[in-house]
């Protein structure tokens, strides 16, 4: 029976992700704002399972996934104003302005067709300014966070974790040569294209990441907590397991309790 629940588990996601979707793009297609629709910053240090649980998520909702750094090279790359004024200060040897990174999210919220149906955050805000500033930029927007959803770990678990995680560069995606290998050696599953080790992902160097991270995050940790949107999930967990915590808070109370696919398929509502 174990293939069997297997499968099934698998088919419920399938047909859930489904349902998410057509509610999501019905929404847009009516001009209407669904209840579905995510705001989001995901925080986690190195190692977490970000770069798992954020693709996810982003599949659930149809929502763009922001990951600043990539966003950062991105407006670089495609020399935008920000993209060169950021540039300029990195060649210098500085650290991009709060004002530039808030910048490039609203740029990307305006711009990005994918962030209609919402955004993750990963990988800012990183200090309470940076968290404010967000916060001001949204309220601008008529919006606000709903979600600050931080995967914990012990800091001892994640050695094993860094040291044989493997990226694909051009999504992010992430994989592990013990945990979560993927389906061909050293290749991502959905392109095929190569996969790297990231320089940095060494003992440590970790241990120097955690440190910083630690001392960046534990403020703004406390800055959603006092708004009231911040969960923890434990990390340490199977990603599978990790999914189904993430999903429980970010659909809540949310979730549609008329007839669905599923319901249909089973008989059961």
């Amino acid at each position: 029976m174990g293939f069997v629940d297997d499968e099934l588990s698998k088919m419920k996601d399938v047909i859930a992700n489904l349902e998410s979707r057509v509610k999501r793009l019905e929404g847009r297609q009516s001009g209407a704002v669904t209840p579905e629709e995510i705001r989001m910053i995901l925080i986690g240090p190195p190692g977490a399972g970000k770069g798992t649980q954020a693709p996810k998520i982003k599949e659930r909702f149809s929502c763009c996934h922001l990951a600043t750094g990539d966003m950062l090279r991105n407006q670089v790359a495609k020399k935008t104003p920000l993209g060169r004024e950021a540039k300029k200060i990195m060649d210098a040897g500085g650290l991009v302005r709060d004002d530039i990174m808030i910048g490039m999210i609203k740029e990307e919220l305006n711009s990005n067709k994918e962030c209609q149906g919402g955004f993750i955050l990963d990988g800012f805000p990183r200090t309470v300014p940076q968290a404010e500033g967000l916060d001001e930029m949204l309220a601008s927007r008529n919006q606000k966070l709903q979600h600050a959803v931080e995967l914990q770990i012990d800091d001892s678990l994640l050695v094993a974790r860094i040291t044989g995680r493997l990226v694909h560069p051009a999504s992010g995606r992430s994989y592990h040569s013990t945990f979560n290998p993927p389906k061909e050696y050293m290749k991502d599953d959905i392109t095929g294209e190569p996969l790297i080790q990231r320089s940095d992902d060494n003992a440590e160097a970790l241990k120097k990441r955690l440190g910083t991270y630690h001392a960046q995050t534990a403020p703004v940790v406390d800055y959603y907590r006092k708004t009231g949107i911040w969960h923890g999930v434990d990390a340490s967990q199977e990603p599978g397991q990790v999914w189904k915590n993430v999903l429980s808070i970010l659909e809540g109370k949310e979730r549609s309790h008329g007839s669905t696919i599923l319901s249909r398929i089973t008989g059961k509502n």
